[in-house]
């Protein structure tokens, strides 16, 4: 019975991580595509099937989400769409628009995770829980409403924290955006060059999971006041 509900959460979190990768990614390339990038249309990415993102990281998509899940009760991936690097150094400020265009899409999911929680509250059928947990920010009454609940629980918070993670301005985030829409000319080349270090992005990686510890925690609980008004 616990290895079948070990299964039957994991069905629910791999959906929840599928959405909240996929639509990040796509965000990225119909941003790109808008601002005249053609590069992830043209590999079919700027989609919300998931196919064409697993196949192109397969270990992000498939194998490191398995084995975190596997050895932790969670799950981790990642997945990649490219843009032209001319494309982006004639137009600095839409490529950095471009970078910002995933985490706008992960915090479009909590408050779509936030809107479903309170109409299912509405309707009878969801619950405030007494403690907020990763995987219950909301109760389900009856096994089905349940494993909805949790699948939009992690949906919430899993989205949130990619959208706290990502926004850290460091490589090779999505948060160096916030920086690049500030430089210009020379200034914002050196540092172009400065980020795409792989030294550079290994240590941004490092300092990232340490500053989501302090970055978190903070804003969830925002967001579970904005989700649950005077809790």
């Amino acid at each position: 019975m616990r290895s079948q509900t070990g299964l039957v959460l994991g069905v629910v979190w791999y959906a929840a991580f599928v959405v909240s990768i996929v639509c990040h990614e796509a965000a990225h390339g119909l941003a790109a595509w808008r601002f005249g990038d053609a590069t992830a249309q043209r590999l079919g990415l700027v989609t919300l099937n998931p196919l064409p993102h697993i196949q192109r990281e397969p270990v992000g998509m498939l194998a490191a989400p398995a084995a975190t899940y596997v050895m932790g009760g969670w799950m981790i991936g990642w997945a990649s769409t490219p843009i032209s690097a001319d494309w982006a150094q004639r137009n600095p400020k839409q490529a950095a628009l471009v970078g910002l265009s995933g985490p706008a899409a992960n915090l479009l999911l909590v408050v779509l995770a936030g809107l479903l929680i309170r109409i299912g509250i509405a309707a009878g059928v969801f619950a405030r829980p007494g403690a907020v947990e990763f995987v219950r920010v909301v109760n389900g009454n009856g096994s089905f409403w349940s494993a909805l609940a949790t699948g939009i629980s992690i949906l919430f918070t899993l989205n949130l924290l990619l959208f706290v993670f990502n926004l850290i301005p460091v490589p090779p985030l999505d948060g160096t955006s916030l920086v690049e829409l500030l430089l210009s000319g020379r200034a914002l080349e050196v540092y172009r060059v400065i980020m795409s270090q792989p030294g550079v992005q290994a240590i941004g990686i490092v300092i990232a999971w340490m500053a989501l510890r302090f970055l978190y925690v903070p804003a969830l609980t925002t967001a579970l006041r904005a989700l649950y008004p005077g809790r």
